[in-house]
């Protein structure tokens, strides 16, 4: 069966599932909103505890990564994922998760070929992007500061 691009394009247009977009942004919003109340009242835990509050900030930062890196071996996240989509993108939880998950799924071939390499697979661009354009913004910063 001969197909052009366009009418492989309607064809898919019309096999492809409906979402409904507002329920999906009610649940990643309601998911989204369950990460940060977790990642709050660990703050608050940790400052309760006495720490000032840049260390319990950090140490908020780091529980929520070892949970989420926890829950991605467990295969938790993906249920979670499932169900509050986007909503599981917080930006912590959802780096330590694209850093693990890889890490997890090529570990069968070995440790450097396929633990270590594949890690960064998912997070690496966002690496270097956000390395990249953080050197350019403050190589921008001191050129017009000195203007």
């Amino acid at each position: 069966m001969e197909m052009t691009n366009e009418e492989y394009r309607e064809y898919a247009k019309r096999r492809a599932p409906r979402s409904n977009t507002r329920l999906n942004a009610l649940k990643a919003f309601l998911m989204g909103g369950l990460i940060c109340c977790v990642g709050q009242f660990l703050l608050n835990l940790y400052a309760a505890a006495g720490l000032d509050r840049e260390a319990a900030g950090t140490a908020c930062s780091v529980t929520l990564v070892l949970l989420a890196a926890l829950l991605t071996g467990l295969g938790v996240y993906d249920d979670l994922a499932k169900l509050g989509g986007a909503g599981t993108l917080v930006p912590i939880t959802g780096f330590a998760n694209a850093v693990a998950a890889p890490a997890l799924e090529f570990k069968t071939e070995g440790l450097v070929t396929g633990t270590a390499a594949k890690m960064f697979v998912i997070a690496g661009p966002v690496l270097v992007f956000g390395v990249g354009s953080s050197v350019i913004y403050g190589l921008l910063l001191i050129l017009l500061s000195r203007v």
